[in-house]
């Protein structure tokens, strides 16, 4: 039996969804962490069996990734329920909580101090608390990869996304500092940069639609990325042969970001 796990953090749709089902067809066995409600979850246990269906050990836990009293707790139960010997191999970040107000309107609330705080502890520093606790608790296998997710508004600027825009670069920032110091304990980190994919987090920021249609314009393969797109590129990185590869920025938008 392959010893190998990997834990996806916001596994149950988009980006992370894709990623498991595509680990789990190549014989990771899957833990997925997500926060879902309990009207969602016929859908979710759907895709959840694709998983389940490739012959793989699956576990999902429908709790907060965040919380650090939470987070003990989920990590405490991942350990008694790795078999013996079982190690994680892959964790994968794909936490989308971030909040969308504008700066500056006339009429709606606008982004404060806390919704910033709010935004960065989720899809940046989250990232940091799990790699740390996993290694306290031994969890990691020798040759480790942590792969998270960021996006173009790293750099360039959209209405409302000014919180989610500093959590990515933080996030950016946190995977080449993992990168470098957890490199004796054999973690290879790295971001992936995504081009615009349909997901239920891009139908949440304002003005989504014209966000597609100028990605459309953009891309020179005439398309969109998919999470499966994304998903090809963190198998890529687990590898063996991309064990070379860490404290990288790797863009997968099919050339998007050219123009």
């Amino acid at each position: 039996m392959d010893t190998n796990w990997a834990i996806i953090l916001g596994g149950s749709n988009g980006l992370g969804l894709a990623t498991a089902k595509k680990l789990a067809r190549h014989g990771y066995h899957i833990l997925v962490v997500h926060r879902d409600r309990r009207t969602h979850m016929d859908a979710i246990e759907k895709e959840f069996n694709e998983i389940r269906a490739q012959g793989v050990s699956f576990k999902a836990f429908n709790a907060d990734a965040l919380n650090s009293e939470k987070r003990g707790n989920l990590l405490n139960e991942i350990k008694e329920f790795l078999p013996s010997e079982h190690k994680i191999k892959v964790l994968v970040h794909s936490i989308a909580k971030g909040n969308l107000k504008p700066m500056y309107s006339n009429g709606q609330t606008v982004l404060t101090n806390q919704d910033i705080g709010i935004t960065f502890e989720a899809m940046a520093l989250s990232l940091y608390d799990w790699v740390k606790e996993l290694v306290d608790m031994n969890l990691f296998s020798e040759d480790a990869r942590v792969i998270s997710f960021t996006s173009e508004g790293n750099a360039k600027v959209l209405p409302g996304y000014g919180a989610v825009s500093v959590a990515k670069v933080a996030l950016e920032a946190l995977t080449r500092n993992i990168a470098l110091e957890f490199a004796p304990m054999g973690i290879k980190a790295n971001c992936i940069q995504a081009g615009v994919t349909e997901t239920r987090s891009l139908a949440m920021i304002p003005g989504y639609e014209k966000i597609i249609k100028n990605a459309l314009k953009r891309n020179p393969q005439g398309r969109l990325t998919t999470p499966e797109d994304v998903a090809n590129a963190v198998f890529l990185l687990v590898r063996d042969e991309a064990k070379w590869i860490t404290g990288t920025v790797i863009k997968v938008d099919g050339g998007e970001s050219l123009r």
